[in-house]
C-alpha cells in the first residue's frame, strides 16, 4: 500500500489537547462538528485547508496526554491518511492504528511544509518528491497493516473474526 499526500509539519510534544482542545469535549458525540476544531489552537484554519490523503509530520512524543480515542479519529476524519513522527505517545500510537490511521516512526528531518510524500507501508519507505530524499522505517507488522487495510480494528474484527460490534 502506497499513500500519497501533502505534508503538514508539527513539532515535538503535540498533545491530544493540541489536536482537540478540551473546551470542545462536549462535542465528542458529534464527530462531524468536532473535526472542524482539529488543531484549531496551533494551526488555525487547518480543518478547512487539509485535503484527503494529506500527511502529518510530527516530532518527538506526538499524541501525548490523555488517552482519548477521539484525537486520532478526528485527525483521520479530517482527511489525514498517515502521521509520520520521530516518536509517539504509546496510547496515541495504538489508538491511531485502531481507528485506521497509519502511525509511522521515522526521522523527519528535511521534510518541508507542503512537500508531497509517498509512503510505502509494506516496504517501509517514504519519498519526499520535492527533494527526492528517501527515508527508511521499519514496516508495520502484518497484523497492523491488515487493521489499517480494513479501515480500523472494528472493521478488521467484523471481517476476520465474525463478530458484530
Amino acid at each position: 500500500m502506497v499513500l500519497r499526500g501533502r505534508a503538514w509539519i508539527f513539532g515535538d510534544d503535540i498533545s491530544t489537547d493540541h489536536i482537540i482542545p478540551g473546551r470542545f469535549y462536549h462535542l465528542r458525540s458529534n464527530l462531524d462538528e468536532l473535526k472542524k476544531h482539529v488543531f484549531e489552537d496551533i494551526a488555525p484554519g487547518f480543518s478547512e485547508r487539509v485535503r484527503k490523503g494529506d500527511v502529518i509530520v510530527g516530532g518527538r512524543n506526538f499524541g501525548l496526554g490523555s488517552s482519548r480515542e477521539h484525537a486520532p479519529l478526528i485527525i483521520k476524519m479530517a482527511g489525514i491518511d498517515a502521521i509520520v513522527a520521530r516518536s509517539f505517545a504509546r496510547i496515541f500510537y495504538r489508538n491511531a492504528i485502531n481507528v485506521g490511521l497509519a502511525a509511522i516512526i521515522c526521522p523527519v528531518d528535511g521534510i518541508g511544509e507542503g512537500d508531497e510524500l509517498e509512503i510505502s507501508l509494506d516496504e517501509g519507505w517514504i519519498v519526499d518528491t520535492a527533494t527526492g530524499e528517501r527515508k527508511k522505517f521499519s514496516p508495520l507488522p502484518p497484523i497492523m497493516q491488515s487493521i489499517l487495510n480494513e479501515g480500523g480494528l472494528d472493521y478488521y474484527i467484523k471481517k476476520y473474526r465474525g463478530f458484530s460490534i
